[in-house]
């Protein structure tokens, strides 16, 4: 898919070297916060000097922090970055309440931001923590510094043919006939599928970054809350979609401050490529990346172009000329 698609676009070529799909990254460690109803894991990776501006990264539905790993390392020099495990994911317990609406996920951004007092950060998002990130930059604007949104799981009036399971999750019953039909289905299976519906080129994963998914698979299917985080959170993206006036998701999009990156994929089969200009629209002081070889994930496909853009974004609202970003985006 050519950048000319969308005027104004920035388009990256993808370099050919292969990745890892997940790992804990050389460096990083793991704490928990522990507040009223909630306890969050952390993953921390360091920053290589002290003064670095912080930063928050928020995974996807059915992802965890590890997703992040390869993006914090290369802005280890940049800021100072922490990845969430949300509620029912990675390696943080479900919720006291149960509740893993989009609306319940900002919240606990915001309680473990408040909690922190790290903020403004530069806040990351990919597909429903792009989402969940969304929500938080528009509620409260004095917790974000900037905002870069990868594949952001938004309102879309088509849905790709290829994401319906993953909505077709919020539906009652659906979990367990899942269950059942994939059942004798391997670890080693069930990560060939992610990797396939979530990478543009599923062959530039290593087979070092294989293993550690499989590994990942097999620790998460043996939780005992696993398939019911996945559901509850697959019907409080599709509750998201259907909410309208100040607390829709667009509605929402228009009133962030933040500068913000938008960083689509050509290949992403989960949310539509096409989504990336009604984005660059909605989103205030904007700029948009585009990677025309990416899928879903592309902070874990092509983590040096993502940082790149970052930086980009980051030193332009720093020097004060987020005007330039804007025009960069709108197209």
């Amino acid at each position: 898919m050519s950048s000319t698609e969308l005027p104004g676009v920035l388009s990256a070529a993808a370099p050919s070297s292969q990745v890892g799909a997940v790992g804990p990254g050389e460096g990083e460690r793991l704490r928990t916060v522990a507040l009223p109803g909630l306890e969050l894991a952390v993953r921390v990776r360091p920053p290589l000097r002290a003064g670095l501006e912080p930063a928050l990264f928020v995974h996807g539905l059915g992802g965890s922090s590890q997703n992040w790993s390869a993006l914090m390392a290369e802005l280890a020099d940049t800021v100072d970055g922490e990845a969430l495990d949300l509620p029912g994911f990675g390696w943080s317990p479900p919720p006291a309440d149960r509740d893993y609406s989009v609306t319940a996920l900002a919240r606990a951004v915001i309680r473990h931001l408040d909690a922190a007092g790290r903020g403004p950060v530069h806040l990351f998002g990919n597909s429903l923590g792009g989402a969940v990130c969304t929500r938080v930059a528009a509620v409260r604007p004095d917790l974000v510094r900037t905002l870069t949104l990868v594949s952001p799981a938004l309102p879309e009036l088509r849905v790709q043919r290829s994401a319906l399971p993953t909505a077709l999750l919020a539906l009652p019953g659906t979990v367990a006939l899942l269950g059942r039909l994939t059942r004798d289905l391997t670890a080693e299976q069930r990560t060939r599928g992610v990797l396939g519906l979530c990478y543009g080129d599923p062959g530039r994963v290593t087979p070092e970054g294989y293993r550690r998914a499989v590994e990942e698979m097999e620790r998460r299917m043996a939780l005992p809350h696993f398939w019911e985080a996945l559901a509850r959170s697959a019907r409080g993206i599709v509750d998201a979609y259907t909410l309208g006036g100040q607390h829709g998701l667009w509605r929402q999009a228009q009133r962030v401050l933040a500068p913000a990156l938008l960083v689509y994929g050509g290949r992403d089969r989960l949310v539509s490529y096409r989504m990336a200009h009604r984005a660059a629209a909605a989103f205030r002081g904007s700029r948009l990346l585009s990677l025309p070889e990416a899928g879903h994930v592309a902070m874990m496909e092509y983590p040096e172009l993502v940082a790149a853009g970052f930086r980009e974004l980051r030193h332009d609202a720093g020097t004060g000329t987020p005007g330039r970003a804007a025009e960069d985006g709108r197209g």
